[in-house]
């Protein structure tokens, strides 16, 4: 441990895990390159010089890329878990004692330890907030309002946050600007689909090592998240059911090959059930009442909300641990529902999260948004803002490039035709 790591401000599981998360971290940089080149111009320019920080985020290899360029553009900066099982502790004990970052998280810290974690977020008095979920910006708004006065602004790369986000802006209440990540196009299309729909399968495998091939999947919501679950499943030879309150999307899952009906009817068909859809209660207890013997359900929704465990428990004359991860409720009725990861982010309570080489997107994003606060601060109204349409890309440009795949530009003439309306046929 580095006399840093023993003075500096922080609550991590295990200090001595620093070697291996070092190794860890580094190990995901190779697929990051477009992040390492912003750190490295972040490095010369110190954009944050005198800006306090905090970040609310999974604390992952590849958060820890974000929080390390963060650092090297001058960042005063606090990282907290925006998650009680998706803290990867020997990552967290490296930032602690490798990069001087405060970090307060531990995997499967307790409710009361993840909302104490957000009190010394705030106690940072921070200038800037990087948000998952929008938890720490919605107890500054209720609670410290007189610490709104050193906001910058804040960003989101959340679907469950921007619908906060917007809630408060609704309300009034949202009085500083809040850019919002998650809809950037080198975010959504490649994080929330490719990102979510990967590592969610991984960690379904890793929590019960089943079969997909063959397997009836139920996917609850065809967003961006929703479409890459039930690609992937579909994929590994699942026959894949959709549930969604949006005709659009429910048509459009039809069009790609999915069947679609509400979760009244594929409760009893299901085999394993994912929720991606961002709200509460989508499995309820009348869908457990009559779902098969040993079905499967989880989470892959910010919040652990999307499937009603309380219901479930009130059913359960018992619940065993029989796998990491992985409980069984026994029903009174004699069936059995297996639960993943206690309802929470399959992908990050069984699994690792999303691969580094989309995150590396993802968190380009955030660090741009940052810069793009402080470069515009006062200028910007209080309310949601979209990153810039040249930042997004840039970042696909510079992906792009480090994958080595070059791409066509468009010709003079090309550009004369495109912006005349006078050619016609």
């Amino acid at each position: 441990m580095t006399a840093t790591a023993v003075q500096l401000k922080h609550e991590v599981k295990d200090i001595s895990l620093a070697p291996k998360g070092k190794q860890r971290i580094e190990w995901a940089g190779r697929e990051m390159p477009v992040l390492r080149q912003i750190r490295d111009r972040f490095a010369q320019e110190k954009p944050f010089a005198g800006i306090r920080l905090t970040a609310c985020c999974h604390v992952t290899t590849e958060t820890a890329h974000l929080a390390i360029a963060l650092k090297a553009g001058g960042a005063d900066a606090l990282l907290i878990a925006s998650n009680p099982l998706s803290t990867q502790d020997d990552v967290a004990a490296c930032l602690v004692a490798d990069h001087g970052i405060s970090v307060y998280a531990m995997k499967g810290e307790d409710t009361e330890t993840y909302l104490r974690h957000v009190e010394i977020a705030l106690d940072h008095r921070p200038n800037i907030i990087i948000d998952d979920g929008s938890d720490v910006v919605a107890t500054l708004i209720e609670k410290r309002q007189n610490q709104i006065p050193d906001m910058i602004g804040t960003t989101e790369e959340t679907t469950t946050g921007i619908v906060r986000l917007q809630a408060m802006l609704n309300d009034g209440v949202l009085t500083f600007p809040a850019m919002n990540v998650n809809d950037a196009d080198t975010k959504h299309f490649f994080d929330n689909r490719y990102g979510t729909g990967q590592s969610t399968l991984d960690g379904i495998i890793r929590a019960t090592n089943i079969l997909l091939a063959g397997k009836i999947v139920v996917v609850a919501g065809y967003g961006w998240c929703g479409k890459g679950a039930a690609l992937r499943a579909k994929g590994m030879g699942a026959n894949v059911i959709v549930t969604e309150v949006d005709p659009v999307r429910a048509i459009e899952a039809i069009m790609d090959g999915f069947r679609v009906m509400p979760m009244a009817l594929a409760a009893s068909q299901g085999d394993l059930f994912i929720t991606v859809t961002g709200n509460k209660h989508v499995i309820r207890g009348e869908h457990f009442d009559v779902m098969k013997d040993g079905a499967i359900v989880c989470n892959s929704g910010h919040f652990d909300i999307e499937i009603d465990l309380k219901a479930l428990g009130a059913k359960a004359k018992e619940v065993n641990d029989v796998r990491p991860f992985t409980q069984q409720y026994v029903l009174e009725n004699g069936k059995s529902v297996v639960v993943l990861g206690e309802g929470r982010l399959v992908n990050l309570a069984a699994a690792e999260g999303h691969p580094s080489a989309v995150m590396d997107m993802s968190f380009a994003n955030q660090a741009l948004a940052c810069e793009y606060l402080v470069k515009n601060k006062g200028l910007l109204q209080p309310g949601i803002h979209k990153i810039p349409e040249d930042v997004d890309q840039e970042i696909a440009r510079l992906k792009l490039q480090a994958m080595g795949i070059a791409m066509d530009t468009l010709t003079p003439e090309q550009i004369e035709y495109m912006n005349s309306w006078t050619v016609g046929t």
